[in-house]
């Protein structure tokens, strides 16, 4: 009725509420407006949790994050970056790359810190070390279209962009569900696979 979509909605919701320059104040606000408001398929806190450690052992100097969506992953993400590091996050919806922008910013974080790239993944991924200076990743959060995760994790292998021992996360593998880069990440050689379970967002 408001003509508003319920990502910028949100983003209201912020800006009123939310302590800017504090990453985890922004999470938390959002954390509420999810409970309480509308259900945005941000990874929210329990997922966060697994991200959070996951940051913490492998303390990553290059983190790439596909799908953007609100930013809250981003943030998610920015904030548990070991000094120096740089997090490159990529969005197809140019809408909702508006609003993650505003609320990356909102968090504090910095062009120098964290980059958000609008296009397809698949048109991007090529581009990442020659246009945007990503040498690799040592950390990967795959957060976008499931039938995506398979497809771009190959673009990722044949462009050399995964640094030896990187770490790959992605979420919701078995709901709704990736079968295909599930097989392919068992079967292949390339990788030890560990499956964290959780409950669905909010």
């Amino acid at each position: 009725l408001t003509g508003t979509s319920r990502e910028q909605r949100a983003f209201q919701y912020l800006l009123a509420h939310a302590i800017p320059g504090d990453p985890h104040h922004i999470l938390q606000t959002f954390d509420q407006w999810c409970y309480h408001c509308e259900h945005l398929s941000c990874v929210g806190p329990d997922k966060g949790r697994i991200v959070e450690r996951v940051l913490l052992e492998q303390a990553p100097l290059r983190v790439l994050e596909l799908g953007t969506y609100c930013g809250y992953g981003t943030v998610l993400l920015a904030q548990g970056l070991p000094p120096g590091a740089r997090l490159y996050t990529i969005e197809g919806d140019p809408q909702h790359a508006a609003v993650a922008e505003k609320v990356i910013r909102l968090a504090g974080f910095s062009e120098q810190t964290v980059e958000l790239i609008v296009g397809p993944s698949e048109e991007v991924i090529p581009r990442l070390r020659e246009k945007h200076g990503l040498i690799n990743a040592n950390l990967v959060f795959m957060d976008h279209w499931k039938r995506c995760y398979l497809r771009d994790l190959k673009l990722l292998e044949s462009h050399q962009l995964l640094a030896e021992g990187a770490t790959i996360l992605a979420d919701n593998v078995l709901f709704p569900g990736a079968p295909h880069f599930l097989q392919y990440v068992k079967t292949c050689g390339k990788y030890h696979c560990k499956v964290h379970r959780a409950s669905l967002e909010y």
